[in-house]
């Protein structure tokens, strides 16, 4: 056979061993984060829930996923094992960068929008006055009597009524 034939099968046996070897490298990684587990450090699973790890099995762990609850997990649930300034700023909000900078984000956005003067700016009242509720009274009272000479001619119609001449 001629090396050109082998080559496609020659590169896609290549492509299969560099991913299984790249996995087979994650899930070792994976196994000695699990296998470093202490008590007391913060993990999340696999499932997304935040916990303590309280004791650690040979295929469990004992988690503490609230103040007094306890929960048995097996160790390939543990997604990931947190240190601590992650679990504390992800669990209890507690976030020592910005303790720091002392900066402080706005509950709103009215402060982010500049000036809050307002002095330039028309304001508009959307309040009714009782000139604009008379007008609109007589300009009911117009298109009332229009309606009535209409009904007394017999122009008027309602939905579904036909001529009848």
């Amino acid at each position: 056979m001629d090396i050109l034939t082998l080559l496609p099968f020659i590169v896609l046996i290549g492509a299969m061993f560099l991913m299984t070897r790249s996995a087979k490298k994650k899930q070792a990684a994976a196994a000695q984060m699990r296998n470093d587990m202490q008590p007391g450090t913060g993990v999340r699973t696999i499932g997304g829930m935040y916990a303590t790890v309280k004791e650690v099995h040979d295929d469990t762990v004992l988690l503490e996923v609230a103040p007094g609850v306890h929960a048995i997990y097996a160790k390939n649930s543990i997604g990931a094992v947190l240190d601590d300034a992650e679990y504390n700023r992800i669990v209890h909000g507690d976030d020592q960068e910005l303790d720091a900078d002392g900066t402080v984000v706005p509950d709103d956005a009215s402060s982010l929008t500049g000036e809050s003067d307002d002095a330039g700016v028309a304001k508009i009242d959307l309040a009714k006055d009782d000139a604009a509720d008379d007008a609109e009274v007589e300009d009911a009272k117009d298109v009332k009597d229009v309606k009535d000479v209409k009904d007394a001619k017999g122009e008027s119609k309602t939905d579904g009524e036909a001529d009848s001449k």
